[in-house]
């Protein structure tokens, strides 16, 4: 029989054929399991140990056949029968009691009845006495009636204990609240905290937004004076929309990638009217460029990859950058078309650990401006596309020797606040570079500081270099303005440089009388450069300077009408690097559409050590055209051969307007052999 087969036994009309004290028995059973149930004890529910007394069952009037005696009957064999316990006293009165009762008390005497029959249930439960769980009370004319609303005191439940009471839940509520609030706010704040929308992770470490974002919902660095930041980056989450709208409409037939940009987007101590993350601005503007681009491409380019960018900050100096790197790890294990990581920044200990990371992680690293010596050996996944710093030294030193018609050098180097030449591999393997370049030539070579006079080298003729940080040069200058009249003849800068060249505000102030000859990696690249490949008919170098001109790109856009904004350093090199990976995808998707008949990209049919890997095969034949030069790399290197460089030279740093001449480079342009070096 099913259980729904026999309730309806039990329903009234038809369990007329049934034995009466069977279904009475039954149901009173199922009373005293309801009760167990509501009664019983879990630690886990504080509400349950309110209960600190059994319900009582007042029978009165008792007396033999009576409804009284009938349940007092069953009870007792119901809980004979079963030996189960139940929460449920039953407390009888009765002038004459029928015999299955225990001896009566008068009624006054309830509390000690109450106290026997407590001592005693142990005994009768064992025993299986008909009255085990009865107290019986006999009301005599002698006893008064108590006033309405008083209870023998027996029959008082105690106070339920204090970690029962009804306050408990809503302190322990209160101090969960407050604990997960000061958490919160240990990990975020109002401007940096996760989001349901887009993939957004982030962190407060030590007072900065760690962590990676693709949406508007987060935006790294909130400071005043920092609005190009936030503007190039909103410009990028816009555009992931649009690619996602594309590849959709595409109906998914077009290859995508996401490349995560990994810089120093906060800690940087700067004034309100100060723009104190120009590389990475300039950088992310590269990025958002190559987005432009691919976008710009037909709808029946099925070829055509697609660029979803995502934004991650490792803090000032990348020092936390191993978090981040972290995030990251999980960020590519959840997205399949994670293909890798540019940016970076600079070189310091600290950036070597996280490539460490990232190559542990299986992510290549594509860096655009990366310079210290060696930094391939920390990832057989890192692809640099600067030339290393040993090739800097090396320009330096010809330029004096043949432009220059000078020998002797001064060095001064910097490594900016909380830093050492030790942990700063740039500036070491600069230092390093100048060192053995001009060996003995080098006559002074010291490091420099904030508040140090620099009157000794006022009238030198030989070549004075600056090989430290950017955020330094502006007080490397006014020290050099007290020689007035008669300042070094010749002052070369090294490619960091071009952080303080692109900032306005600081080079209003800067001395007026000093010429500067500064490194850069990506001449090529200038607005004037820009447009002499156009007129010439170079597509890779006329297209970057059509997508850079848009009216629907970077704020404000560059080179326009001969006069416009100047490009920036590093737009072009963080565009090269992603214009590699997205060329390396398209030529596997090329591949695999010709040997799959499926129409639609899926995205796990490649892998980021894949495109790693075709990004060097398409590497050995004549190098990635970039825009700043042609990208080539030794099979056993991460650093590229014979990687354009250039001496820039401005009369007079305050005049922003002018742009820089180039005065001398080395490295090749395009595709061919190398050039060696050269005055322009």
């Amino acid at each position: 029989m099913t259980f729904l087969g026999f309730a309806e036994r039990l329903t009234a009309g038809w369990r007329d054929g049934e034995q009466p004290a069977q279904v009475d028995k039954l149901l009173l059973h199922a009373f005293l399991e309801d009760l167990r149930q509501a009664y019983r004890r879990r630690v886990w529910r504080p509400g349950d140990w309110r209960r600190t007394a059994y319900p009582v069952l007042l029978l009165d009037g008792v007396e033999v056949d009576g409804v009284g005696h009938t349940l007092v009957r069953l009870l007792t064999d119901v809980r004979n029968e079963t030996g189960r316990n139940d929460p449920l006293l039953v407390v009888a009165l009765a002038t004459a009691p029928p015999p299955e009762l225990p001896g009566t008390r008068p009624l006054r005497e309830a509390d000690d009845a109450y106290d026997e029959w407590a001592e005693a249930l142990p005994e009768t439960r064992r025993l299986r006495r008909s009255a085990a769980w009865l107290v019986a009370l006999r009301p005599d004319d002698e006893d008064a009636t108590p006033p309405p609303g008083v209870v023998p005191p027996a029959l008082v439940a105690p106070d339920p204990p204090w970690w029962a009471r009804r306050f408990l839940p809503a302190a322990v509520a209160v101090v969960l609240l407050a604990g997960m609030l000061v958490w919160a706010d240990s990990r975020w704040t109002l401007d940096c905290h996760p989001t349901p929308t887009g993939q957004v992770r982030v962190q407060v470490l030590a007072g900065e937004c760690v962590g990676y974002s693709d949406t508007a919902a987060q935006v790294f660095n909130s400071e005043p004076g920092q609005e190009r930041l936030r503007a190039v980056q909103r410009r990028i989450f816009a555009q992931n929309r649009a690619a996602e709208q594309v590849w959709r409409r595409s109906d998914q037939r077009r290859p995508c990638l996401t490349l995560v940009y990994l810089g120093t987007l906060t800690g940087n101590r700067t004034r309100i009217d100060e723009e104190s993350y120009v590389s990475e601005r300039e950088e992310l503007e590269g990025l958002a460029t190559a987005q432009y681009a691919l976008l710009k491409e037909s709808a029946a380019a099925d070829g055509a990859a697609l660029l979803h960018v995502v934004v991650a900050n490792g803090g000032r100096q990348m020092r936390h950058a191993g978090p981040a790197v972290a995030m990251l790890e999980r960020l590519a294990h959840d997205d399949p078309t994670v293909l890798g990581v540019v940016g970076l920044v600079e070189s310091r200990t600290s950036t070597a650990a996280a490539l460490r990371e990232l190559n542990r992680v299986g992510l290549p690293v594509l860096a655009p401006t990366l310079s210290a010596d060696r930094m391939d050996g920390n990832s057989s996944l890192y692809l640099q596309i600067s030339a290393p710093n040993s090739a800097q030294a090396a320009m330096i030193e010809t330029y004096a020797r043949q432009v220059l018609r000078v020998t002797e050098a001064h060095a001064y180097f910097t490594t900016g606040e909380g830093s050492s030449l030790t942990e700063d591999l740039y500036v070491g393997t600069l230092v390093d570079g100048l060192r053995q370049r001009f060996g003995s030539r080098l006559t002074r070579l010291d490091e420099w500081s904030t508040g140090r006079r620099l009157t000794a080298e006022c009238g030198y003729r030989g070549v004075l270099v600056f090989a430290g940080r950017w955020s330094e040069f502006d007080g490397f200058l006014r020290a050099l303005k007290e020689c007035g009249n008669d300042p070094p003849r010749h002052l070369v800068a090294d490619d960091s440089v071009n952080r303080y060249m692109a900032n306005p505000g600081l080079r209003a102030s800067a001395p007026g009388n000093l010429p500067v000859t500064y490194v850069s990696k990506a001449a090529l690249a200038t607005c004037a450069a820009l447009r002499a490949a156009q007129a010439a008919r170079d597509d890779a170098r006329g297209s970057f300077l059509t997508w850079v001109g848009a009216d629907d790109l970077l704020d404000p856009p560059r080179c326009r009408d001969g006069a416009g904004a100047p490009v920036g350093e590093r737009v072009s090199l963080a565009y090269d690097a992603a214009m590699m990976m997205v060329r390396a995808l398209e030529s596997l998707a090329a591949r695999l559409r010709h040997a799959d008949t499926g129409r639609r990209w899926e995205p796990r049919s490649v892998n980021p050590v894949g495109v790693h890997a075709e990004v060097l095969r398409q590497n050995v034949a004549a190098g990635y055209p970039g825009v700043a030069g042609v990208v080539r790399y030794a099979p056993d290197s991460g650093e590229p051969v014979a990687k354009r460089l250039a001496l820039l030279r401005v009369a007079r740093v305050p005049d922003v307007a002018a742009e820089p001449v180039e005065v001398f480079h080395c490295g090749a342009a395009d595709s061919g052999p190398d050039p060696g070096c050269r005055p322009v």
